[in-house]
């Protein structure tokens, strides 16, 4: 990206009333009566956007955005205002795909919204891929180390609570663009299902995980219960919710809200590694792999994607 170096004007009440875009840009004046409107670093979003980017991946774990920098290369960019994004381009057969990656505040729909309004606003990409750790909920499929990769989500939290204490969830089920479908379906064509995979840390790369198509459930409650009212509820609504996270209610539902706008909405998708089995042995000690293998997985899935 070249770097502006703004507008110098001269003689008397000049007015300024756009905005010198890029990271290093200034803008300055000779003469009295100067005016300036806007900031001169306003306009970095509005660049950056124009050029075009396929892929905005939102992370919440630092352990999820590392294995995702590491996988795909990326490179750290701040912009004006003090976000960081990681960004770069990746080849594939078909296409060179650029990404942009940004990792939320914290856990929870709210922040990963937050952090898509962001991704939206400096580089508006046509995919949002969320990528990192859930708890598996399904024995066979969602054993630790495995991957789900999601195009429908359950949004479980909105309930009604009787006068006798008695909860009944209502659910809402939301499925991604019928084209991000497609490309999903497309791999494990050519992948088997479930698709085997080699281990992506060094202490586990003899050994397989598998990637499955599934469901994934979210709400706002971290699921460390096998008896959990919550993991019942989500088996009887539907047998192929396979993992838990806190975060792709938020995803669909501001992909849901966007639809209203003027230009193309882009498509998500959401790739959770299993990190533990949402039970009493919840822990922070397979974060890592869970990261890296669902990282690897996002690499995998570009040629179907882009």
């Amino acid at each position: 990206m070249k770097n502006n170096r703004g507008i110098v004007s001269h003689g008397d009440h000049n007015t300024f009333s756009n905005n010198a875009i890029g990271e290093h840009a200034h803008a300055s004046g000779s003469g009295s009566s100067q005016h300036f409107t806007r900031p001169a670093q306003a306009g970095l979003g509005d660049e950056l956007a124009a050029t075009g980017w396929d892929i905005g991946v939102v992370t919440i774990l630092s352990e999820e955005l590392r294995s995702v920098v590491d996988e795909l290369k990326l490179e750290r960019h701040k912009v004006a205002g003090g976000l960081y994004f990681y960004q770069g381009e990746h080849t594939t057969p078909e296409a060179t795909v650029r990404i942009v990656a940004t990792q939320s505040q914290s856990q929870g729909q709210r922040s990963a919204m937050a952090a898509l309004e962001n991704l939206r606003r400096h580089y508006a990409p046509r995919l949002w891929a969320l990528v990192g750790v859930g708890g598996g909920i399904h024995d066979q499929h969602a054993r630790i180390g495995n991957v789900i990769v999601s195009t429908e989500i359950v949004y479980y939290e909105n309930r009604k609570i009787n006068p006798l204490g008695d909860v009944r969830r209502r659910g809402e089920h939301r499925q991604a663009p019928a084209p991000v479908v497609h490309a999903v379906n497309a791999f494990f064509a050519d992948h088997g299902t479930p698709a085997r995979i080699h281990g992506q840390l060094a202490t586990h790369v003899s050994e397989e995980f598998e990637v499955y198509p599934g469901l994934i459930g979210s709400g706002e409650a971290v699921i460390a219960d096998r008896e959990s009212d919550i993991r019942d509820w989500l088996k009887k609504y539907h047998e192929k919710v396979l993992a838990v996270d806190m975060e792709a209610g938020g995803l669909s539902q501001y992909w849901q809200e966007n639809s209203v706008r003027g230009e193309t909405n882009p498509g998500w998708i959401v790739i959770r590694g299993v990190s533990d089995n949402a039970d009493q042995e919840k822990g922070h000690g397979f974060h890592e792999l869970a990261a890296r293998n669902a990282a690897y997985i996002l690499r995998e899935l570009l040629p179907y994607l882009c």
